[in-house]
């Protein structure tokens, strides 16, 4: 089926851009070249973002595909009231598509994070919160959601170029057995499948769509994993 969006690849300028800034992320910089980050950068963004929503309709019915800043374009600007790190702005495109009906970044979805000269595509959860924390833990260690889970991690990995994320505690959390066969899954305080290289010439064309779309299908089951989990919740 023929798509509707006006998407037709990202551009030369959407990655000098980023060089640039880069090499100037200052508020006099940005302010002059705003209209390069309007043209070359969120113009195609919005553009993407509705194209590749309805792509992940196939994959994910209810998925949200939202166009504005802080829905699925994260925003440019860096909180720096608590960082060292004084520079006013990202040095990378990111966008995400969210399925559930959670906060959007309590939900599972799609990740795309575009870092000159490098593109990240990821699925899953960055970080659980408490309440799913707790469910994503006693699903791991259930007979059957972490037989499934364990099936979906494997499904992704014989593919070696894929790397499964989220682990950050170094023991097994009070409360749960140590030498379960899933007790590594248990230092995990998110759950994400990813997949990082060079920038593809398909960027440069609507053929972006399809390069995405083919990785996202591949991380799929661990989303489906997740969906199921989250509602659980």
């Amino acid at each position: 089926m023929p798509s509707n969006s006006a998407f037709s690849g990202f551009s030369k300028e959407t990655i000098n851009f980023y060089k640039q800034l880069k090499e100037n992320n200052n508020k006099g910089w940005f302010e002059d070249h705003k209209s390069d980050f309007d043209n070359f950068v969120m113009t195609p963004a919005r553009e993407f973002v509705a194209a590749m929503g309805e792509r992940l309709e196939k994959l994910s019915p209810n998925i949200h595909a939202d166009p504005r800043v802080n829905k699925s374009i994260f925003r440019i600007y860096r909180d720096t009231r608590f960082s060292k790190d004084k520079t006013p702005y990202k040095t990378n495109l990111a966008m995400w598509w969210w399925e559930g009906e959670g906060p959007r970044m309590e939900c599972s979805g799609y990740y795309l994070h575009l870092e000159p000269p490098n593109l990240m595509l990821g699925v899953g959860i960055y970080m659980f919160p408490k309440d799913m924390l707790q469910v994503y833990r006693d699903s791991v260690v259930d007979p059957v959601y972490g037989a499934a889970l364990q099936k979906s991690i494997e499904e992704i990995t014989r593919h070696e170029k894929y790397s499964i994320g989220g682990k950050h505690y170094k023991r097994v959390p009070r409360g749960y057995d140590p030498n379960h066969e899933n007790a590594e899954l248990l230092l995990y305080n998110g759950l994400h499948a990813g997949y990082e290289a060079g920038i593809p010439q398909a960027f440069y064309s609507a053929d972006f769509v399809d390069y995405c779309f083919d990785y996202y299908q591949d991380f799929y089951p661990l989303h489906k994993w997740l969906l199921e989990m989250t509602e659980r919740v």
